[in-house]
């Protein structure tokens, strides 16, 4: 292939929707489908529209949906992909019947040595969770030195834009839980714990 073909593919790079590990209706109660085929089918979809129509003939043409977040300045093609990249890492990290209730191998002795527990680093990330203000998300991520650490993001922002390696992260926009949970919030982070694929998790480590 030459020079000139590599560019021109590189080039008119496109953004595409994450595959879903499971069914829409698998992860009922916690999720059910109806907020699947809106968060995922709709709310993600209309992201990644947005980015693909967003991106051509920027500065941002042919890069990563990561180095746009990390580099994008305020604004639309950063909210876009700052959601696109979260909804990835949040739709993957799910699963029906998780092998593992609770973190297993490196990352599990990382979070007692962080935080002193399991339940406590739970305790810490449904509080950051519940108390966030508004919309966003809260994520547990790795520093460079590997020590791990919870942060609130508002809106579509991500932690890769502090320099973070993100692992978990809950959607706190109402989109995310309204149509389960209304305003209980705190209910659905707390439904959330039995769906989370530690695996996954633990392989982002």
């Amino acid at each position: 292939m030459n020079t000139l073909l590599m560019s021109l593919i590189f080039m008119t790079m496109t953004y595409n929707m994450p595959t879903l590990p499971y069914a829409t209706n698998a992860l009922e109660p916690v999720i059910s489908q109806q907020t699947i085929e809106f968060h995922y089918g709709k709310h993600l979809q209309a992201y990644v529209n947005n980015l693909n129509s967003l991106v051509p003939g920027t500065e941002f043409e042919g890069k990563s949906v990561e180095e746009i977040v990390k580099t994008a300045p305020d604004g639309a093609v950063f909210n876009n992909a700052g959601q696109v990249l979260n909804h990835e890492l949040y739709f993957t990290q799910f699963a029906p019947k998780p092998a593992h209730s609770e973190p297993v191998g490196k990352l599990a002795e990382a979070i007692v040595k962080d935080f002193g527990s399991f339940d406590n680093f739970k305790k810490e990330f449904t509080a950051a969770s519940v108390g966030l203000f508004g919309s966003g998300w809260a994520w547990l991520s790795v520093d460079k030195s590997g020590k791990l650490v919870i942060t609130k993001e508002a809106n579509g922002s991500n932690p890769v834009r502090a320099g973070l390696k993100p692992l978990l992260g809950f959607d706190v926009w109402e989109h995310s839980y309204y149509l389960d949970y209304q305003n209980r919030r705190a209910d659905h982070i707390n439904a959330l714990w039995s769906i989370v694929d530690w695996d996954v998790v633990g392989s982002r480590f």
